[in-house]
């Protein structure tokens, strides 16, 4: 049985269950997009010939297309409902995915990448709380955590896109052939996943639907907070994301392939502590739990970058990700607790939380400069440590309609 697939109760209606997998095949399908062009960044790094510092500018513009989708990502989603809005965003997804493998495997185009890169971010972005939202109302269905398995599957579609990636630059495939095919998987899988979505429900012009406006969203300390460990937990998964291949190969020495490889072991990690997660957080509850996986993503983090080379620092890599595997999951569940309000607080968080993505890739880049990309990792466990005074934000508050 698929670990995002538990027994399902006979008290579940069909419908819900239905969701609950379409769901997690639009999560996977997103993870597969993102991590195939994380995954041949050294590739496009090498084909336009870019500096740490140049490299993370140009990442940049995909962090600025998601920033700006956020800002509106929860009215839209809010208007067309959950399903529609998924489809449309991956059109962007898919376009910019495919227009990256031209611009950087064929035209050898630094402009075209960072417009094909802005794409994927807006598109990315907006699916981001769409899929999100999607995803809390079936839990609130099924009445148990199942949201972290939903970031499960977008591991597992990492994972599987950083071993798709891994394999094409050991084979020498080119990027925009590589990136062009999975573009059209990654679509045609979308428009499916989202058919199965729980139908759209107007929204109520209640009194409690315009308190729960996007503007009234940005008041409320509570959803600031989430915001908040959202952004830090975002960064400790996004250098990764960014940077995680690239500093093995100039830090350690090792090949692409390698470098690919071991973006895979993160991926990997992230993937079991988002499948395990859903028990531990039913039995001991948000708070404990995330304490302890914050404490060993730092552990990790800095394990990875000061072991040295060899299987230490892969194991490092490991517990990196199975420590930032609940963070940016449970942030978004604690923000859709009341669901009427959802889209408009999971569009504050992910804003704040996608704010990492738009100053982590330029920062640690110039950073890298200076003291290699490798040991300017270390910034990781520097600000995850601080972040253990947010978690207690996440317990659910007692009358969430007032918060």
């Amino acid at each position: 049985m698929s670990p995002l697939v538990t027994a399902p109760s006979p008290a579940v209606p069909r419908q819900v269950l239905a969701a609950r997998t379409g769901v997690a095949v639009v999560f996977a399908l997103n993870g597969l997009a993102v991590a195939s062009w994380f995954s041949r960044v050294p590739a496009v790094r090498e084909a336009l010939e870019l500096s740490a510092g140049r490299l993370g500018l140009l990442l940049l513009a995909m962090s600025g297309g998601a920033v700006l989708a956020l800002t509106t990502a929860g009215l839209v989603t809010q208007r067309l409902g959950a399903a529609r809005t998924v489809v449309v965003s991956t059109v962007l997804v898919a376009v910019g995915m495919a227009g990256v493998g031209v611009a950087a495997g064929v035209a050898g185009s630094l402009p075209g990448v960072a417009v094909a890169l802005f794409a994927l971010g807006y598109g990315s972005g907006t699916c981001d709380v769409a899929m999100n939202v999607e995803g809390a109302a079936v839990e609130k269905r099924l009445g148990r955590t199942i949201l972290p398995r939903f970031h499960a599957a977008w591991s597992l579609g990492s994972v599987a896109g950083a071993g798709i990636g891994a394999g094409a630059a050991r084979v020498g495939l080119p990027i925009g052939v590589h990136l062009a095919v999975l573009a059209v998987v990654v679509l045609g899988g979308t428009i499916l996943g989202a058919r199965a979505f729980l139908p759209a429900q107007p929204a109520p012009d209640t009194a409690a639907t315009r308190r729960g406006g996007l503007l009234a969203a940005w008041r409320e300390p509570r959803t600031l907070l989430l915001g908040l460990l959202v952004l830090v937990m975002a960064f400790a998964e996004g250098s990764a994301n960014d940077w995680l291949a690239v500093a093995f190969v100039d830090g350690y020495d090792t090949s692409e392939a390698v470098g690919a490889a071991v973006f895979a072991v993160f991926v990997t990690g992230m993937t079991i502590g988002r499948t395990a997660g859903t028990v531990a957080l039913d039995r001991w509850g948000r708070v404990p739990v995330l304490f302890a996986t914050i404490l060993l993503a730092a552990f990790g983090a800095a394990v990875a970058v000061l072991a040295g080379p060899g299987p230490v620092a892969i194991a490092g890599v490991a517990l990196w990700g199975l420590g930032a595997s609940l963070g940016f999951p449970v942030g978004m569940s604690a923000a859709a607790d009341d669901e009427e309000r959802a889209p408009a607080r999971v569009s504050v968080v992910a804003v704040l939380g996608y704010t990492s993505f738009l100053a982590g890739p330029p920062l640690l880049g110039l950073l890298g400069d200076r003291v290699g990309i490798l040991h300017a990792l270390l910034v990781v466990p520097l600000l995850l440590l601080p972040t253990l005074a947010l978690v207690p934000v996440t317990r659910p508050p007692a009358h969430p309609a007032s918060t």
